[in-house]
Parts: structure tokens; sequence; C-alpha cells
């Protein structure tokens, strides 16, 4: 069962940290991307326009993924802040420039028009149901 986004969670995934997605390669090794990502309810989302991606082919294969991402601040014995977050992937075909123009707001500023192009392609949306959380910080 997934879990609910907690204040600081939310709070973290919404500031415009790039985040680490790791999904599992057809041989078990791992496959890291850096990708934005928002919330939407208690998911975890990220947009791609290309949807032949090895993220996503990895996504579709194999649903269970990692989400790590650096957020600033620093506990009283000095390590910095991070989450981890563990969970279950999900595909949503189309979408994706939508979504990339909300997340641009964020991680490029105020007034961006992203992605650069007249027509983007639809694109996929990749939505992460939360199983677990941990790292170092509020939610740990």
């Amino acid at each position: 069962m997934a879990l609910s986004l907690g204040t600081d969670v939310r709070a973290a995934l919404e500031a415009g940290h790039l985040a680490h997605l790791v999904t599992v390669n057809a041989d078990a090794s791992p496959q890291v991307s850096i990708v934005w990502v928002g919330v939407e309810g208690d998911e975890i989302v990220s947009a791609h326009l290309d949807p032949t991606q090895r993220k996503l082919a990895n996504a579709r294969r194999d649903p269970r993924v990692v989400l790590s991402l650096e957020t600033g601040g620093r506990n009283a014995i000095g390590l910095d802040h991070y989450l981890v977050v563990h969970g279950r992937a999900t595909l949503t075909e189309g979408g994706a420039p939508e979504l990339l123009q909300r997340l641009a707001q964020v991680y490029l500023g105020p007034h961006v028009v992203f992605p650069p192009m007249a027509q983007p392609p639809p694109g996929v949306v990749l939505r992460i149901a939360v199983d677990r959380v941990g790292g170092v910080g509020p939610w740990a």
C-alpha cells in the first residue's frame, strides 16, 4: 500500500532539487537518470518527451524505482539532508509537455516556456507511488 507524503517530504520534492531516478535494467544492474520531479496527490511525477528512453522501458518492465535527492539543510551532527524514496512506477501516455511547463517554473524560473518547441510530442508521465521514505532529515 502506498504511503501518504508527509509535509516535509512534499516540501523537499517541490523545492526544485534535481532527483536521481534509479530503475532496474534487464540484466538487473541499476540505471540512473537525473529528473525534475513534482507532486500530484500522493504521487511523485516526472515528465519525459521521448517514450523510448531506457528509464521508461525499465519502469514498464519492472516498476520498482528509487529516487534520491539532496534537499539542503544539515542535521545537528553535521550531516547534509537528503531524501530517498522507494516506490512503484506507472506510466501514463501523454501530458508530458504540460507537466514539464509546470516543473520549469520551479526548476528554471517564472515565465519560462518549456519545452522550447512549438509542438512538443505528448510524451509520458512517470508516476511513483511511494512505498517507503528514508535518508537524513525531518522525514527519517
